[in-house]
């Protein structure tokens, strides 16, 4: 039967006749006895409506009405009042009703976090007897089913899902499909196997080889994606192109003719400052190119992995042409000195390095390219700001990746009792629930001066802790073709004692704290307990003789390519010209780094994937142009320092 709504059009001058039937119906008690109301369809009243409906309908109708208002409670939100109208249902339900059902009630479970019940449900959906709106919404539960874990099913859903849709929830389709693909790592790709007649797939796995074998080189890739187009023209990327892969298409290069360098030249920074110029201007120069390079000495510097070449500092080559102007944040209002840059024709600016500057210009929407030196602390998106900072909340982040990639589940953080370490605990912890881990364990640990008043008293360190209390983030849902499903979230961690599930220590710690710490937990859990301990470059510095090394045998720390062996002799020249200080060593690398960015501003803000080798870490972009460092990790090992595989 067609439509309430397509009736009323074609035959809108019999409306009264009908409107007085239908009411002289109702005055006798006869109702009619088949429903006329559409289940297969989309939703376009609210709940109210439908739920009045129920009340004034006691024909077969009544249930249809009903599945519509649970519906429509679902999609506002109001999964309690929907669970109540579910109950309400009645036993005998039409073959159509029943399949409307199982669909509602899958989407009734995902609310409560019972993927198992859902997914059962789903597997009884008969998908050939739904209608394409039906259809639509199976798909969407299904990619709820998989939530986030990238698999063919995934995929797959994603696939059928595409033609059922229209306007923006086709878009947010083909750039949720994008997303999951991206996610693979080459290896995940090359281990699908599919069949034969899944060409939509395969041209899916196609586009994002060509995105990763020219993601470095903006003309490039336009080309290579103008090319994968016309070898796949039906394929729904080829004719709406996943939005991060679509802005490509406008890449242009930005303009570094004239390099406004803002740092403070005064005051309390102005060490860090001069560190930062420098290597900024010895990239410029073309100073590192001219770096010999040859191997340190094992006890030195980390060895390179066997049958491995000797990577050279990435860097962008020195354009002569390019004016670098350095302007003294320290002496006027940072607003004067992004005005004064401007006026004085800068093109792109690099700084300031003071947080409270950073939010100040992110607050100013100047018109210029900024690549800021540090972050605020809640980013702002702006088309024309990128965020590179060192902080140890990066260098968190990127050891909860590493650590989880080494197959540790429960973590204990080991940080100093401060301000400092509330920020690495909840960057850490942020990572960590994002891979899908519980809240890790922390422990505090004051001065040096208690630290060794333990290990004399023989306390040493037990490796327990309290589960970190984060609030939890707002809830993510999952919108699309009229479906709103909350997202599952983690259930809460079980607290972990010494003796129970600890497989892992985080210590952020100075080298004289670390020097006290390893042995402490070797007096509780033994030398050979298996705990994995992982370090930050904080306990990382100069003067660690032979002793030292081998105290710390197999524990594993991170640090930036440039202070772990990947150019030894510009190494060693940086840490004598810094005095083997290296806070500053790094804040070098930075400038180098900083250099290569600027250069690269466009690449690094438009196009997706796109990566530099850098001297402070392998560097990338998010979607809000924070520069995310990923960073070597070496271990102590018999002595010598060696790198983590």
């Amino acid at each position: 039967m067609l439509p309430s709504k397509v009736v009323r059009h074609k035959v809108g001058r019999f409306v009264p006749v009908l409107l007085a039937g239908l009411i002289l119906a109702a005055c006798s008690g006869q109702g009619p006895q088949t429903s006329n109301v559409n289940i297969q369809g989309p939703v376009t009243g609210g709940s109210d409506y439908y739920l009045q409906q129920v009340q004034q309908s006691s024909d077969d109708s009544r249930t249809d009405w009903q599945l519509l208002a649970i519906r429509a409670l679902m999609k506002e939100g109001k999964y309690p009042k929907a669970g109540q109208q579910l109950n309400q249902l009645p036993s005998q339900l039409s073959d159509t009703q029943q399949q409307e059902l199982l669909l509602l009630k899958s989407q009734f479970l995902f609310s409560q976090q019972n993927v198992p019940g859902a997914t059962q449900l789903l597997n009884q959906v008969k998908v050939d007897d739904l209608s394409k709106e039906q259809q639509a919404r199976y798909y969407g539960l299904q990619i709820a089913a998989a939530q986030g874990k990238l698999s063919l099913v995934l995929l797959r859903a994603y696939i059928a899902q595409e033609p059922l849709l229209s306007g923006d929830d086709r878009q947010k389709n083909i750039d949720a499909t994008w997303q999951a693909l991206t996610q693979m790592t080459l290896q995940e790709a090359s281990n699908l196997v599919i069949n034969a007649s899944e060409n939509t797939l395969q041209g899916w796995l196609d586009l994002l080889n060509v995105w990763r074998a020219n993601a470095q080189d903006g003309e490039m890739l336009k080309s290579a994606l103008a090319d994968w187009q016309t070898r796949y023209p039906q394929n729904p990327a080829a004719k709406t192109l996943p939005t991060p892969l679509s802005q490509t298409q406008n890449f242009t290069k930005a303009s570094t003719s004239t390099i406004a360098l803002l740092l403070p030249l005064n005051g309390q920074a102005q060490v860090f400052a001069g560190a930062i110029e420098k290597g900024f201007n010895d990239a410029k120069n073309g100073a590192l190119n001219a770096a010999p390079q040859h191997a340190a000495s094992p006890a030195a510097q980390p060895a390179t992995a066997e049958g491995a070449q000797p990577q050279p500092a990435a860097s962008a080559p020195p354009s002569s042409s390019a004016q670098i102007k350095v302007y003294d944040t320290s002496s006027q209002p940072i607003q004067q000195v992004m005005q004064q840059a401007q006026q004085d024709g800068a093109t792109i600016v690099v700084g300031p390095l003071l947080k409270n500057e950073v939010e100040s210009v992110a607050n100013s929407q100047t018109p210029l390219n900024v690549l800021a030196l540090n972050a605020p602390e809640q980013i702002q998106n702006h088309p024309n700001i990128c965020y590179f900072a060192l902080s140890p909340e990066e260098e968190a982040r990127d050891a909860a990746h590493h650590m989880w990639d080494q197959g540790k589940r429960q973590p204990l953080l080991l940080v100093p009792r401060s301000s400092f370490g509330d920020r690495v605990v909840n960057a850490f912890t942020e990572a960590w629930q994002k891979l899908g881990g519980s809240a890790p364990l922390q422990q505090r640990f004051g001065s040096t001066a208690e630290l060794k008043q333990g290990i004399n008293s023989g306390a040493g360190i037990t490796l327990s802790g309290t589960p970190v209390n984060m609030q939890p983030a707002e809830p993510q849902s999952i919108t699309i073709a009229g479906l709103t499903i909350p997202s599952p979230q983690p259930s809460a961690p079980a607290t972990a004692s010494e003796g129970g599930s600890v497989d892992s220590v985080y210590i952020v710690s100075t080298q004289d704290e670390l020097q006290l710490i390893k042995p402490m937990i070797a007096m509780h859990t033994g030398s050979r307990s298996g705990i994995a301990l992982y370090a930050s470059s904080r306990s990382y510095q100069a003067g660690a003789g032979p002793d030292f090394r081998l105290e710390m045998e197999g524990l594993q720390f991170s640090d930036i390519p440039l202070l772990s062996g990947r150019n030894p002799a510009l190494m060693q020249q940086t840490a004598r010209s810094f005095n083997n200080d290296f806070s500053l060593v790094r804040l070098y690398a930075m400038g180098i780094d900083a250099w290569t960015l600027a250069n690269s501003f466009n690449q690094v803000r438009q196009t997706p994937g796109f990566t530099i080798d850098g001297n402070t870490g392998k560097l990338s972009a998010n979607q809000d142009c924070m520069i995310n460092r990923t960073l070597p990790w070496n271990q102590y090992h018999q002595g010598e320092i060696v790198p983590t595989y």
